[in-house]
């Protein structure tokens, strides 16, 4: 059986998350900006925002898939997330990533090998974010944050497979959006258990202990290597809890810039 513990060293050439060809969103997080400048940041931040609702508004349902860009075709973790790309297709949903490499790629690819649909989220940022060749929808922002938001608001579960930085805080963006009570208890599935074990230890042993989390931000996590297993969490939840069907989709309506 193929070792798949450990991700693959970065490369020392490898810039990914480092830099962006769009300084747009560094220039808004300097500080405050001539009022005239925020107003028309504020324009293109709404202006993504309806874009985003426009061009996703009838891809649902849709499971997203967090996880990282670097691994390549022939890694374990990219066969995994293929897999899983499949078997959520097969079972009627729409898979949702990031748009990039990677895992993104894999789960993209998986669903479009099982004839599913699917979409990709992404974000500007430097030369390896290229969007991947399996995708019916592709949409892309220039604000990280409206690109997560988009990530999370069309989705009725998320999977997170191994990753890094920009992957832990997907995770803990939409756990703590569960947590609040801003979004309902969606099923939130880890895959790759070598990987995710020392985190949700660290999540029980250290905060929990303290105090700083309570049980259920650590038990909602399903824990997995099984795409079998994921696949039939978030189905029986999708369907039981939230109401959802095989029945006909919504329409888009052309002048509401829908597609």
């Amino acid at each position: 059986m193929t070792d798949i513990k450990h991700p693959p060293p970065a490369q020392p050439g490898d810039n990914w998350g480092k830099a962006s060809r769009d300084v747009g969103e560094r220039q808004f997080l300097r500080g405050p900006q001539p009022r005239g400048v925020e107003l028309a940041e504020a324009g293109r931040i709404f202006a993504e925002c309806v874009k985003g609702f426009r061009q996703l508004h009838f891809v649902g349902p849709c499971v997203t898939v967090f996880g990282s860009a670097r691994f390549k075709e022939d890694h374990p973790y990219y066969v995994l997330a293929r897999e899983l790309g499949a078997k959520l297709a097969e079972a009627g949903f729409t898979v949702m990533t990031g748009g990039g490499p990677g895992i993104m790629e894999a789960a993209n690819r998986g669903a479009k090998d099982a004839g599913g649909y699917s979409v990709g989220s992404n974000i500007m940022l430097p030369v390896e974010q290229k969007p991947n060749p399996y995708l019916d929808r592709f949409v892309e922002f220039r604000y990280f944050f409206v690109r997560k938001m988009l990530l999370e608001k069309y989705s009725y579960a998320f999977v997170a497979m191994p990753g890094g930085i920009g992957t832990l805080d997907e995770v803990f963006e939409t756990a703590v959006l569960i947590q609040t009570g801003k979004m309902k208890e969606f099923p939130f599935v880890l895959m790759g258990k070598a990987f995710w074990s020392p985190l949700i230890d660290y999540l029980r042993q250290s905060l929990l202990t303290a105090g700083t989390v309570d049980a259920p931000d650590v038990t909602r996590f399903v824990l997995t290597d099984s795409p079998e297993e994921a696949v039939a969490v978030i189905r029986e939840r999708a369907m039981q809890q939230f109401g959802l069907t095989y029945g006909p989709r919504a329409k888009p309506r052309w002048w509401l810039g829908e597609s």
